[in-house]
């Protein structure tokens, strides 16, 4: 079964955004992207062991999200095949935007899709930093 392990947040503020989750709900933080590093957006990773929680300032648009939009961006589900779920959501009416590099040159990263819904999400083969696999 795949699972949902990230979701991320659209803030203007990213690192006062996390420490305002870390203090509310103890979450520990995880990562960090900077400005200089994030292709496409910089900020804080969280977690509480499970799940991932990106509090992220988007560069520019994601599939029709506008890089000022504050609050829920996207969510990303862990899958075991990647090929075959990209071409199974395909095939139900998603729209792959952005795909992982072949040669891995940007570090981890997701293929993202928008539903038919127009909600984004992101698959993986890999688990989000601080976040358990298959279980």
């Amino acid at each position: 079964m795949n699972h949902i392990r990230h979701i991320a947040i659209s803030a203007q503020e990213p690192e006062n955004t996390a420490e305002f989750y870390k203090e509310a709900f103890g979450f520990k933080e995880v990562g960090r992207i900077s400005k200089e590093q994030g292709v496409l957006a910089h900020g804080v990773f969280l977690s509480d062991g499970l799940l991932n929680l990106a509090i992220l300032k988007f560069k520019s648009e994601q599939g029709g999200i506008s890089p000022d939009k504050v609050g829920l961006h996207h969510f990303g589900i862990l899958v075991d095949n990647l090929d075959e779920v990209s071409a199974k959501i395909e095939s139900l009416g998603g729209v792959c935007f952005l795909k992982r590099p072949e040669d891995g040159s940007k570090g981890f990263f997701e293929t993202k899709f928008v539903g038919p819904d127009g909600v984004v999400f992101d698959i993986s083969e890999h688990p989000w930093k601080n976040s358990i696999s298959n279980s």
